[in-house]
């Protein structure tokens, strides 16, 4: 039994308010808890592909025609490693295009070409298989296929061109995995998931043609 002495009359109690500081405290380690699984797991870079060189050459042999060399450098992701050694097939994309620019309509396509491969592995030879058209080869690591993916080597884009004087010829070109060529489960973790996203901006390139004006 609680008894109250004489002459201290009995106040009221008061809720406790707290100070802005408190306040200010207590969001912050909300905020903390709430954030702590994405600090604990740092979402990984997206792969990208960087164009170190390219150059478009007119040349005779081994047959006239405009040739593309060019030098490309990317790393797959760990997710589009894993898929190739499952042995499901990546397929990879170079672009290549030309225009002549017009200063009184729109600029003229001249060029438009595209070179593609098929990466595979194959779980009985243990070997990853380049693809390129009917051609095949076979490579014993990932990292030597995707080398010859980076390096392009005497392609002939087209035919050579008739320059005529105060032409300008713009060309680019740009590498991508052709994502829809996935499977269709893969297609839709490729929405949400930027591990997949390996792709270069168009780059210029440079043009050095010695074809008569």
């Amino acid at each position: 039994m609680v008894t109250q002495r004489a002459g201290c009359p009995r106040r009221p109690l008061r809720p406790l308010r707290p100070s802005r500081r408190d306040c200010v405290r207590v969001l912050f380690w909300i905020a903390a808890g709430a954030s702590a699984p994405l600090l604990a797991q740092p979402p990984r870079a997206a792969s990208t592909v960087s164009l170190i060189s390219a150059e478009l050459q007119g040349r005779d042999e081994p047959e006239p025609g405009l040739y593309l060399n060019a030098q490309f450098d990317f790393e797959p992701s760990q997710p589009i490693e894993d898929a190739v050694r499952r042995g499901i097939p990546m397929y990879f994309t170079i672009e290549f295009e030309m225009v002549r620019a017009r200063w009184y309509w729109f600029d003229k396509a001249l060029v438009s070409a595209t070179l593609g491969y098929r990466v595979s592995y194959s779980p009985l030879t243990r070997q990853f298989r380049l693809s390129r058209g009917a051609l095949a080869q076979p490579f014993e690591t990932l990292g030597e296929a995707l080398a010859t993916v980076r390096t392009v080597r005497d392609w002939r884009v087209s035919n050579r061109i008739e320059m005529a004087p105060n032409d300008r010829l713009f060309s680019r070109l740009r590498l991508r995995l052709d994502t829809s060529m996935l499977p269709k489960p893969f297609q839709v973790d490729v929405l949400t998931n930027r591990d997949w996203a390996l792709a270069s901006d168009w780059q210029p390139v440079h043009i050095r043609y010695d074809a008569p004006r």
